[in-house]
C-alpha cells in the first residue's frame, strides 16, 4: 500500500517514512504544500498523512478541501500542534478522517493508520483469501494449503495488492504506483522479476493446486482461480 506524507518538518517526516517502510508500506514524502497538493491530486494513494500548518498559502486544510472537492476519498490523517477542540472539529469537518496532535508516539500513529485502512469504504480487510491462499496483514503471514510461505517485504506488498484486486487485470504501472515509492530504483522488468519470485513461492510448490497468478499478455497480471477470472 502506498502512503503520502506532506510534512515540512524533515525530522518528523523522515521518522514516519522509516517507520512505515518497516511495516511494508511504500511511502512518498513532500515537504512543501504546493508539491503535496499536486501529488495528492494526481496519484492514487491509499492514505495521506497531512501536516496542518505548512509554510506558504497551501496549508493542510486547503489540501484536504481540494482533495474532497475533486472527489478524492483517500483517508487523511491530519498532524498538528493545535490541540483545541475547535481546531479538531474544523479539521474533521473539512474532510479529514483522523486528527493527531503533536507530539505523538509512533505506535499510536501506526495504529490509526491501520485502523483507517481497515475501514469498509474500500472493503479493506486484515485477512485476504483467494482459494487456499491466505494473507494475514496483521501478522505479516502468508499460507497456502495450510503451509506457511516466507516472503520479503516487497513480495508481501505485491501479493497483498494482487489479492486486493482479485479477478481484475492490473498493469505494471498500477503495480508500481501502489507497491513502490518515488525514490525506488525501478527497472523496466522489475515487476516481471517480482512476479516471478511470487510464482516460485505461491504457485510452483503447489502443483496439485491451481496456479493463481496469470499473465494477461499486452495488459498485465491477474490473480485468482482460473474459474473465477
Amino acid at each position: 500500500m502506498r502512503i503520502l506524507i506532506i510534512e515540512d518538518d524533515h525530522k518528523i517526516a523522515g521518522a514516519l517514512k522509516k517507520g512505515l517502510e518497516q511495516e511494508s508500506f511504500a511511502v512518498d514524502v513532500c515537504f512543501d504544500g504546493q508539491e503535496g497538493l499536486g501529488s495528492a491530486l494526481t496519484i492514487d494513494y491509499d492514505l495521506i498523512v497531512l501536516d496542518r500548518m505548512l509554510p506558504g498559502v497551501t496549508d493542510g486544510i486547503l489540501i484536504c478541501q481540494k482533495m474532497r472537492q475533486e472527489n478524492i476519498h483517500s483517508p487523511v490523517i491530519i498532524l498538528t500542534a493545535k490541540d483545541k477542540l475547535q481546531d479538531k472539529v474544523e479539521g474533521l469537518n473539512i474532510g479529514a478522517d483522523d486528527y493527531l496532535v503533536k507530539p505523538f508516539a509512533f505506535e499510536e500513529f501506526l495504529a490509526r493508520v491501520k485502523a483507517l485502512l481497515r475501514r469498509p469504504a474500500k472493503t479493506l480487510k486484515n485477512i485476504l483469501t483467494v482459494g487456499d491462499l491466505v494473507l494475514d496483514q496483521g501478522k505479516f503471514e502468508v499460507k497456502r494449503a495450510g503451509k506457511k510461505i516466507v516472503l520479503t517485504k516487497k513480495e508481501f506488498s505485491l501479493l497483498e495488492y494482487l489479492m486486493r484486486n482479485t479477478g481484475r487485470v492490473v498493469t505494471k504501472d498500477m503495480i508500481i504506483g501502489h507497491v513502490w515509492d518515488f525514490d525506488a530504483d525501478i527497472l523496466p522488468n522489475t515487476v516481471e522479476v517480482y512476479i516471478g519470485y511470487l510464482r516460485k513461492k505461491i504457485d510452483k510448490p503447489f502443483l496439485k493446486s491451481k496456479c493463481l497468478i496469470q499473465t494477461v499478455h499486452g495488459f498485465g497480471y491477474r490473480l485468482g482461480e482460473v474459474n473465477d477470472v
